[in-house]
């Protein structure tokens, strides 16, 4: 077995262990694809700027997020049917992130449940919501997390109406997955995944099973989205998320400066610049280019957070030279996840974290707090001591 050396090492086992469709499920992004492919590709045109001859023998990646003492400026963002990935997945990648000391997001389109990943876990984890029509249910389910003890709310505000993915439309990708020859084949050649979902403590939307009428029989995550997602969702109802949810709050889908600002007039403790890892609107910007105008414009007031094409420690340096606090990672987690479950998803953060410290060392940085555009090629030059 050859080691595994970087994200794209996971990636390329996933791919090999998880079923296709929901593998693409992750992979994949919206309409063309542009979107997607931008985040990845303006990344990497930042270049970091080498320092020599710099003391970096004492490094630490750690700081805050709202408060909250992390070990490193990583957060595992929300992603959907996880638990798809492998069996227990919401489970297993939390624990993997308390055992790293960095925080994990629970999405709403979870196949565990709060309670079961509550349950498992230790420390409070954040959850991330989708409002839908039923504001009945949306106020059933932040008492659920509350209750649950999460310390966060993470509020996604760009998914009013699907972005259309084409790969799992060709797929056919449902939860459980349809029988049918083709999927019966593929899963036939993965007995380690199948194996998980079987022992599994929840094997659909476990945070929607029995709590939204009608629902129970649901399989479709876009049949879901376009039948109870609400297209009328607006600033006014982040006022009454601010009434009912009695933790922190973090806006998670601006792009734009004037979405920021708006954001931060409401309260908001945290936003994320992020394209929802190009799911949404095919053509929009890359995060990376719209975060530097976002933190300029609001980091003052509120804290930024990146989402959006992470897949290394100089990924994450470039995003944090920009402005951002601290970076959400998804699909590179989830990668780790479909590899190896639980210790899938540590690998993927000590990855990025070792890659992060040497990233700082060879830009001369020593601390988190002293990262930002001296780091970067044309940015600001520090003074000598």
């Amino acid at each position: 077995m050859k080691p595994i050396t970087c994200i794209e090492d996971l990636r390329d086992i996933a791919r090999r262990k998880v079923p296709k469709a929901f593998f693409d499920y992750v992979d994949s992004g919206s309409y063309n694809e542009e979107t997607l492919r931008a985040n990845r590709a303006d990344l990497e045109t930042i270049k970091l700027r080498q320092r020599v001859m710099v003391d970096v023998s004492e490094r630490s990646l750690a700081t805050t997020i709202i408060g909250q003492t992390i070990n490193a400026p990583i957060a595992l963002a929300p992603i959907g049917l996880c638990g798809m990935q492998h069996g227990d997945g919401e489970i297993l990648s939390a624990q993997a992130a308390e055992e790293a000391n960095i925080p994990f997001t629970l999405s709403t389109m979870s196949i565990n449940s709060i309670e079961q990943v509550a349950e498992a876990t230790k420390k409070p984890f954040w959850f991330q919501l989708y409002v839908i029509r039923d504001r009945g249910f949306s106020r059933d389910i932040l008492a659920r997390a509350a209750a649950a003890k999460c310390s966060v709310l993470v509020l996604t505000v760009d998914l009013q109406v699907l972005g259309q993915r084409h790969r799992d439309i060709r797929n056919g990708m449902t939860v459980p997955p349809e029988i049918r020859l083709k999927n019966v084949l593929d899963i036939a050649t993965k007995p380690g995944w199948a194996m998980s979902i079987l022992r599994s403590k929840s094997k659909n939307f476990g945070n929607l099973a029995g709590h939204v009428k009608g629902m129970e029989d649901v399989t479709s995550l876009a049949q879901w989205t376009n039948e109870q997602f609400d297209p009328a969702l607006n600033w006014k109802d982040v006022e009454w998320i601010k009434k009912v949810w009695p933790g922190k709050l973090i806006i998670k889908g601006i792009l734009d400066v004037d979405d920021a600002r708006t954001a931060v007039k409401l309260g908001a403790d945290a936003v994320v610049v992020s394209n929802h890892g190009g799911r949404q609107l095919d053509g929009a910007p890359s995060s990376i280019s719209a975060l530097p105008a976002i933190a300029q414009a609001v980091g003052s007031e509120t804290e930024v957070l990146f989402d959006g094409g992470i897949r290394t420690g100089a990924d994450l340096l470039r995003a944090l030279a920009l402005g951002a606090r601290a970076c959400m990672i998804g699909r590179a987690f989830v990668y780790g996840l479909g590899a190896h479950g639980k210790e899938g998803v540590a690998k993927a953060i000590e990855i990025l974290h070792k890659e992060l410290s040497v990233a700082m060392a060879l830009t001369g940085t020593t601390r988190v707090a002293d990262i930002g555009p001296q780091v970067l090629v044309g940015g600001k030059t520090n003074k000598p001591a």
